[in-house]
């Protein structure tokens, strides 16, 4: 508990601080406050990804390893505001832009069987989270962005979940380390995953959705799919971002059950299913997408810079993070991404045995 109100208590004084620089200025005196602290941000971020791509390690693992090493640099006041506008401002435009990459229809090649099994595996991940957070301890909003995180899409959908819970029920070494957690469990999975679905000896269907329905990010997931085969590439590819579609919905009932409790403007049952701007967009994407898929070349330029974007703010966020706080809260406190990376992996198991 003293932990918690330590983090949250960190975060409001983010929060006052940029209140302050977004006082009203023209743009060029705003982008004087935030230069500072995006300069860092995308400093720390370029080295994540060239480490990346010349050791192998997972694009976001490496930005929280950077950021979290890299968060001496809050105590310069004038990186504050450039940091929260990546960690919130570019966190909301990843978001958007990944819709790009889905389209209703890939949801409808998956099947009704296949789906609903899709909905169970995420259903057990989340439920997982949320018993492991109680056994351990911690409150329900840490359960659901564990296993949310889980269930959907890894990093992004996080980021995505931290933005409806608020800083109030998840404080920000919570959240740092429920990230590094999940960047971890996901790389560990993309290398074991695809073996573990031989020595079973899966068809390629049966990885393909063990793979696709399992595996926390998008980029491993498919990565892992197409190291058993490419059929089974193809049908994780598929698998995977229809749990990315669900991204919405899921954020929408997570809103819905974690409104304001402080009697903000967010009042009775229609307030409460308003959705963030960004997910609302998000989807807004994703149907034009399903109605006239984008080209191509616009699809492949918006998956990458909706990595950037989330690169960007993971970083951030690492960097906002007090290390001593995220040491202090030991081994329960990664349980819950623990526990829904195995109910995860041994539901889409049952199914795959079972039903494909």
């Amino acid at each position: 508990m003293i932990n918690n109100h330590a983090g949250d208590l960190y975060g409001e004084i983010f929060l006052a601080e940029t209140a302050r620089s977004a006082a009203p200025g023209g743009l060029v005196e705003r982008w004087k406050g935030l230069w500072p602290g995006i300069a860092v941000c995308c400093i720390a971020s370029i080295a994540a990804a060239w480490l990346s791509e010349h050791h192998g390690v997972p694009i976001i693992l490496m930005g929280l390893l950077i950021g979290l090493a890299l968060n001496f640099v809050t105590s310069v006041p004038r990186t504050h505001a450039g940091l929260d506008f990546a960690s919130k401002t570019c966190l909301r435009w990843g978001i958007v832009v990944l819709g790009t990459q889905v389209t209703l229809a890939q949801i409808g090649e998956l099947g009704p069987v296949p789906f609903v099994s899709l909905l169970v595996v995420m259903a057990a991940a989340m439920a997982a989270a949320m018993i492991a957070a109680r056994l351990c301890g911690q409150s329900a909003a840490i359960g659901v962005l564990a296993g949310g995180a889980t269930a959907i899409c890894g990093a992004s959908a996080a980021l995505a979940l931290f933005g409806v819970l608020g800083a109030r029920r998840v404080s920000q070494g919570q959240f740092a380390l429920t990230l590094v957690v999940i960047s971890v469990a996901s790389a560990l999975a993309m290398s074991f995953y695809p073996p573990l679905a031989g020595v079973l000896h899966f068809d390629d269907r049966q990885a393909g959705f063990l793979i696709g329905a399992s595996i926390h990010d998008v980029a491993q997931a498919i990565g892992g799919g197409y190291a058993y085969s490419d059929v089974a590439g193809s049908y994780a590819t598929i698998v995977k971002l229809s749990r990315v579609a669900l991204l919405a919905p899921i954020v929408a009932i997570v809103s819905f059950f974690f409104a304001d409790e402080a009697g903000g403007s967010r009042r009775g049952w229609i307030g409460k299913l308003a959705l963030p701007w960004f997910i609302t967009l998000f989807l807004a994407v994703v149907v034009v997408n399903s109605l006239a898929q984008f080209p191509p070349i616009v699809a492949q330029v918006s998956l990458t810079l909706s990595k950037a974007l989330l690169l960007l703010a993971v970083t951030a966020t690492a960097m906002r993070s007090r290390l001593d706080l995220i040491l202090e809260m030991g081994w329960p406190a990664t349980l819950p991404v623990v526990a829904a990376t195995l109910a995860s992996l041994a539901t889409a198991m049952a199914f795959s045995i079972a039903l494909l």
